[in-house]
């Protein structure tokens, strides 16, 4: 009987150390598609939007904080079509080895987070999903609530910059290689769709809703291609050399494994933001590369805003990819300062 004993708490005493071995090795995996800072601390945390749609994030922290700290936030997301563990990610790491607390989420319908259909996009929704960021960073026990930013990487650089104009609590917008993704949906690259085009894309796309629900399906939008001809416009060789190569893909991200909900761009036409961008009263700063093809959602959305703390800053010889993961013109050292002096 003592000897079965032994057995037993030998193979308990094992199942232990197994599980723990399980537990340090979940903890210790490193998913991302950037190499991981031993500067920070990094957990996976849920949030919830107003639409009841739960948000999967990865919280960033100095490490050694002291428990009753508590320090400026910022929360972070894009691109469109990307995941946190993507570009989001090396944004929200590299700040918080600055001293911030920081929060890079997968939007709505993608990535880990939640509802359904799958990859959906919205401008109502996508907007939501950075207050939904603040809502949980306020409540956070480090996060000063009266401290709290917010960036936005390319697409999500136009629904951050519209969430500016409507959420008081932000006091301070980045945006980086922004997209104004109602504008190129509906007028298209240059804004070279005209009215009648535009009619001709509602029709296909109202078509295919009936085709959806008929079928119980979602059809897809074009996206990357699997391999290049080399006769592609030079912006999507770019988009290719991040999202479809080890320099970015990742499995979760819709640009690298997946496409777009086709009849997304329907809410995408109808619903322009920025419609009050001139109403935003806390600083701005806008960064752009100097040779990206989508420049001018940039220079036209600052030329709206007002006042004196706004700016827009052009990084030579930059492309807009070059902003997701170039470390050599991501100008971390400007987007620090420009939260510390405002987050204060």
């Amino acid at each position: 009987m003592i000897k079965n004993l032994l057995i037993s708490l030998v193979l308990l005493f094992l199942l232990i150390i197994g599980v723990e071995n399980m537990s340090i090795a979940k903890e210790c995996s490193w998913d991302k598609v950037f190499p991981k800072s031993d500067k920070v601390e990094v957990k996976k945390v849920q949030f919830t939007n107003r639409f009841g749609i739960t948000l999967v994030g990865d919280l960033y922290t100095p490490k050694n904080l002291n428990g009753s700290k508590k320090l400026p936030a910022i929360a972070v997301s894009g691109p469109f079509g990307a995941v946190k563990e993507q570009a989001s990610g090396l944004y929200a790491q590299t700040l918080s080895e600055y001293g911030f607390i920081t929060l890079a989420f997968d939007p709505s319908y993608t990535g880990e987070s939640s509802g359904t259909p799958r990859n959906v996009a919205s401008p109502d929704i996508n907007t939501e999903d950075f207050s939904a960021a603040v809502d949980f960073l306020s409540n956070e026990a480090n996060v000063d609530s009266d401290k709290i930013g917010i960036l936005g990487i390319c697409g999500f650089g136009g629904f951050a910059l519209n969430a500016a104009q409507i959420d008081t609590r932000i006091k301070a917008t980045v945006t980086s290689t922004m997209y104004d993704m109602t504008r190129v949906s509906a007028k298209g690259y240059n804004d070279s769709i005209d009215a009648n085009a535009r009619y001709e894309l509602k029709q296909s796309l109202n078509n295919q809703r009936s085709e959806d629900y008929k079928n119980k399906t979602y059809a897809k939008a074009v996206g990357l291609p699997d391999k290049l001809t080399g006769e592609e416009p030079q912006f999507v060789k770019d988009y290719y050399g991040y999202y479809k190569t080890k320099r970015g893909f990742h499995k979760n991200s819709i640009n690298s494994n997946g496409n777009w909900n086709l009849t997304s761009t329907l809410s995408l036409i109808n619903l322009p933001i920025l419609a009050y961008s001139d109403e935003i009263r806390t600083p701005v700063l806008m960064i752009h590369g100097e040779k990206a093809h989508s420049r001018y959602f940039s220079e036209d959305a600052y030329k709206k805003l007002k006042g004196d703390n706004k700016e827009l800053l052009i990084i030579d010889g930059a492309n807009h990819v070059d902003l997701y993961d170039n470390l050599e013109k991501i100008p971390f050292d400007k987007i620090a300062t420009f939260f510390k002096n405002n987050l204060k």
